[in-house]
């Protein structure tokens, strides 16, 4: 209960606002306005900035659609990239000077509210995606294959659909809070040198996670989409 006091920077009426949040809200700030910045004026000799965010959106396109088909990539690439991104800069945002260490600052993966959330809105958008592309009777109905075993097979699929957001959620959570325990942990131990390893280890570590995260998603998405023989 302390932690979670501590954690409180203020209140709006009788909602508290916790250094997660007020994380979450730069996080989304920051990633606007470089957004913007990048797009304001695209030009056909890209600058920094742009030349960026188009080798960003080159590779994830093509990754996304590796795993959906080119079709379903090209048409939902948008959902995938938001995911990523967000993903990747809250999971990096742990590797900043001060992180876990100074008052009103947390990284957003490593908090289960957050990634919860994460799994119910990837548990929405993978059902959408599905109903949308089927329709929402052909969808159910694929829910029960093989009919002769509906069921049995029924409740088994609508118990694995309410899992994965849990696993998606309860594993990114895991991952990242672990890691930020194990550096801070490292951090009171051997303050000088292994630290700096733990970041750069940290690197690729979050880019991983971020990438797990939203290739099951895109899994999930592939099934729900998929053609019936």
């Amino acid at each position: 209960m302390e932690e979670h006091v501590s954690n409180v920077l203020f209140s709006i009426g009788p909602l508290e606002v916790t250094g997660t949040v007020t994380t979450m809200w730069v996080i989304i700030a920051v990633l606007t306005l470089l957004s913007w910045l990048a797009t304001r004026r695209l030009k056909d000799v890209p600058g920094p900035l742009q030349n960026a965010a188009e080798i960003a959106v080159g590779y994830l396109r093509r990754y996304y659609e590796d795993n959906l088909g080119k079709e379903h990539g090209r048409r939902y690439f948008s959902v995938f990239a938001t995911f990523f991104i967000f993903i990747i800069v809250c999971n990096y945002s742990g590797i900043l000077p001060g992180a876990g260490h100074v008052t009103g600052f947390s990284v957003p993966t490593a908090c289960l509210s957050v990634t919860a959330g994460l799994g119910i809105v990837a548990f929405f958008t993978t059902h959408t995606i599905g109903i949308r592309e089927k329709g929402w009777k052909h969808y159910l109905a694929s829910l029960a294959k093989p009919l002769y075993l509906c069921f049995l097979m029924l409740p088994l699929n609508l118990i694995e659909q309410f899992i994965r957001p849990a696993s998606l959620a309860l594993r990114l959570y895991g991952n990242m809070y672990g890691e930020e325990t194990v550096t801070e942990n490292l951090y009171n131990i051997f303050p000088i040198g292994v630290p700096l390893i733990m970041n750069v280890l940290s690197l690729l570590f979050c880019l991983l996670q971020a990438q797990v995260f939203t290739t099951l998603l895109s899994i999930y998405v592939s099934e729900a989409v998929e053609e019936e023989e």
